[in-house]
Formats: C-alpha cells, structure tokens, sequence
C-alpha cells in the first residue's frame, strides 16, 4: 500500500469518463488499497481512482459512513429511489480548500462489485449517497464545481485561477453530469 499524490483540478484524468475493470486481480486490489491508504492519509469521505491518475472505474469512500465492512465499489451503477434532494457543503480533495452546497439526491442505490469481483449493493442516503454520487461523477470525468449555477461558476474559476496550487489552463472545464 501506497500513499499517492491527488490529482488536482486542471489534470486532464479528472475529465476523462473512466474504463471500466475487467480484471479483478492482484493489481485491482493494490489499487484499492492505495485509495484507502490515500484517503485515510487526506481524512477525507472518498476518493475515486481518477484522483490518484488511474482511469478506472473505482472508489473508495470513509468506513464509517456505511455499516459493515464494505468501503469501496467497483463499476457502480446509480439508480434513485425518489425524487428527493439534499442541499448542503461539498468538498473535494482534488479541489482543495474548496467547499460549495451543492445540490444532490438524497438517497441512493448503488450496485457494483467488490475488488474479489462479487456483485454487492450499497442504500446510502444523507451523506453516503453524496458521497458516492460525487465519487461516480469522478468515474465520468464530472467535478462537483460542475453542479454549480452559471454564476457560482464564474466566481469559482476566477477563484480556481488565483489558488496557488492551480496549474491547470487559463479556464478550467465545466461539464454537465449524467446524474
């Protein structure tokens, strides 16, 4: 296991939709364990292959906001029980120092698989399911700062442009999520 670097805004991984695994293997499982590693190193509630430069659909999200001892999931596939909404901060370790409300579902039904290759099932409302939505907008090259309003965006892109740590173009990308 391996404490990797995040990858910030303005890399080009983060917009990319990520591939699917096809190998549950060896290295499938060491990249799970460098996301947990990463993420527990960064105290954060999840972190998604794409962050740590790896095109894969994969992440991983904090043990204690899911009982049991499932902490990651692989291919997710979103499906949303009801029409309700959540509305509060969001934060990304890609996007540091950084936190907006934003607006998400609040309850979620995630199916994938287990880095052994079972199928398994997540039911996350309230924070898990804003947590696992924003790690699959990651899967699909989708930022959270996406989810803003036109005006938010503005103002975030110039404060994007002044951050020390911004190395990314002159502006950065705004997509729209599939979610």
């Amino acid at each position: 296991m391996t404490i990797i670097p995040v990858r910030l805004v303005g890399d080009p991984v983060l917009r990319e939709p990520a591939k699917p695994v096809v190998d549950f293997d060896a290295e499938l499982k060491n990249l799970v364990a460098d996301l947990r590693e990463t993420l527990a190193d960064k105290n954060g509630a999840g972190l998604a292959a794409p962050q740590l430069g790896v095109s894969l659909r994969v992440f991983v999200f904090a043990p204690q906001l899911h009982e049991g001892d499932l902490d990651h999931l692989i291919n997710p596939q979103l499906e949303f029980p009801d029409e309700e909404e959540q509305f509060g901060p969001e934060g990304c370790l890609s996007i540091p120092g950084i936190y907006l409300d934003t607006k998400r579902r609040k309850n979620v039904v995630a199916k994938g698989f287990t880095e052994k290759g079972d199928p398994v099932q997540v039911v996350g409302e309230g924070l898990l399911a804003r947590c696992i939505q924003h790690e699959t907008d990651h899967l699909d090259g989708v930022l959270f700062v996406d989810r803003q309003d036109p005006e938010q965006q503005k103002r975030l892109i110039t404060t994007l442009r002044a951050a020390a740590w911004w190395q990314g173009e002159d502006t950065p990308i705004i997509k729209v999520s599939p979610h």
